[in-house]
This record gives structure tokens, C-alpha cells and sequence, in this order.
């Protein structure tokens, strides 16, 4: 009951700001959601860092300062609005990457970083900053393109998600990953993709007047993207010891926790609109 009550409080003024509001309101709302959602992640990639905001819990003397992981969230909106820049000029997406693969030890060094954190802390910093950089930028070109495109890749994500939800609890009977996420079953990700599927009917129904099957299997596509994205936070919790990313959802658990499908279905569905002729997707 508390996540059917979180959502629908929730999720009427999102819509909103998505299909009715101007850019600038809904990128707020994007962009404070995923930077709560980076700075979760970086209390669960190192908790054990002294130098980490998770660290807040240790005794003054054992808390010499954040460290570089503590940085992530600041900069994700630069790093997206550099790759967008970056992608108007032919080799700017590789300079912009050698940049950062350069950077980053160097600024782990300037960190004062612990040794035995010093790797892991470069691993999910490199792959922190584009996992929720690309989300932010995805939006934004979505958006502009076309608001009922970001409205399907957050409905295939959510809404296949809670159809995943709502039929593995009673009926899973194959486990998907146990190991990863013991709650998720191949009847639970088949009722994603068929909800998915749903969608997209309707979003043709409605949206183009017509069904067009390109849309069907950029609906696929994006759906398995948007449980790839679950499977991989789950990884990433289970493998520190975390149930939930946080509290600030009740029945959902932390931003991260709500997001992770989007953060792996919207890129994808931008990519895919980009290789794809764009009379396809008009009415």
C-alpha cells in the first residue's frame, strides 16, 4: 500500500512538469532526483572510507574530510552538459573521455585517498559519473524532442517494473539471478516486457494514431535495458551488504532504489531515436 501511495502522490506533479510544464521545471525535477540518487550511491560504493560523506557517523578524530567520491553528485550536471557540447564536435566525446581517464588518478592522489580504497574508489567514480550523467542529458534530448517520448521510457521502466512486482511475488517460480536479487523471477521480467509492450500499444494508439512496429521493438528494448539497469543496482547493494539505498521513498526505498531502470532505459531509448529516422516517431 505504501508504494501505490508514494507513487500517486508523487507521480501527478512529475507528469506535469514532463508533458504540460516548461523544459526547465521538469529538468529541475530530473536533475534533483538523480543527483540524490548519485549521492546514495556514493554512501554505498565505499561506506567504509574514512574520507567518504559516509563517514559522518565516525567520531570527529576518524574523519579527516570527504574524499573524491563525495564529489560525484557536483559533478554530474557539468559532465553532461561537457558530453552534450562534446557531441556537436566531431572528436570532443574521446577528448572529453581521455580528460576524465587522466583526471581521475590524479585527483585520487590529490585526495589523499587510502591506498587500499584507491582503485575502487577510480572504478566507481569512472563509472559513477556517466551512469548518471547520460540519464540527465537523454532527458533533456528527449524532451526536447518530443515529450511523450520521455513520458515511454519512464512508463516502460515504472510501469513494467511494477508489473514485474506485482506478478513474480505470487507466481515467480524461475529465479532470474539469485545470487544478485533473489526476489526476481523469469515470470516477473516477462510480465515487465508484456506491461512494456502494453504500453507501447497504447502510446501508438494514442500518440501516432496507427501501431508501428518500430515502436513495439524500441519498447523491447528499452524494457530489457530498464531491468538490466535493476539487476545492476542490485548487484552493486548486495555486493556492499545494503538492502535499500535509502528511506526518502516509503514502500520504494531510496531514489536509487526507484530509479535504477530509468537510468539504463532513458539513454537507451535516446540512442535508439537517434539512429532512427524521426518520421518514424511523429505523427
Amino acid at each position: 500500500m505504501q508504494r501505490l501511495l508514494t507513487a500517486a502522490i508523487l507521480a501527478p506533479p512529475f507528469l506535469a512538469s514532463m508533458l504540460l510544464g516548461p523544459t526547465w521545471v521538469f529538468m529541475s525535477m530530473v536533475t534533483a532526483g538523480v543527483l540524490l540518487a548519485a549521492w546514495e550511491y556514493t554512501r554505498i560504493a565505499l561506506p567504509e572510507e574514512p574520507r567518504h560523506p559516509a563517514a559522518a557517523t565516525l567520531p570527529a578524530k576518524e574523519r579527516p574530510g570527504r574524499g573524491l567520491l563525495g564529489m560525484l553528485p557536483i559533478l554530474v550536471i557539468p559532465f553532461a552538459w561537457g558530453l552534450r557540447e562534446a557531441m556537436t564536435e566531431g572528436r570532443g566525446v574521446a577528448a572529453l573521455a581521455a580528460v576524465v581517464a587522466i583526471a581521475l588518478p590524479v585527483a585520487v592522489l590529490a585526495a589523499r585517498t587510502s591506498l587500499e580504497h584507491g582503485f575502487r574508489t577510480v572504478g566507481a567514480f569512472a563509472f559513477g559519473l556517466p551512469y548518471f550523467a547520460l540519464p540527465v542529458l537523454a532527458a533533456w534530448e528527449l524532451r526536447e524532442s518530443d515529450p511523450w517520448l520521455v513520458f515511454l521510457a519512464f512508463a516502460i521502466a515504472w510501469l513494467g517494473d511494477t508489473g514485474a512486482y506485482y506478478v513474480g511475488r505470487p507466481f515467480g517460480r524461475h529465479k532470474m539471478a539469485p545470487r544478485v536479487s533473489p526476489k526476481k523471477s523469469w515470470e516477473g521480467a516477462a510480465a515487465a516486457l508484456a506491461v512494456s509492450l502494453a504500453v507501447a500499444l497504447l502510446w501508438c494508439h494514442f500518440r501516432l494514431g496507427e501501431i508501428r512496429p518500430v515502436l513495439l521493438g524500441l519498447a523491447v528494448v528499452t524494457s530489457v535495458a530498464a531491468q538490466i539497469g535493476d539487476l545492476a543496482e542490485s548487484m552493486f547493494k548486495r555486493g556492499s551488504g545494503v538492502k535499500d539505498s535509502g528511506t526518502l521513498l516509503p514502500g520504494h526505498g531510496g531514489l536509487w532504489d526507484r530509479v535504477d531502470g530509468v537510468l539504463f532505459a532513458l539513454p537507451v531509448l535516446w540512442l535508439a531515436v537517434l539512429w532512427l529516422d524521426p518520421a518514424l516517431l511523429s505523427p
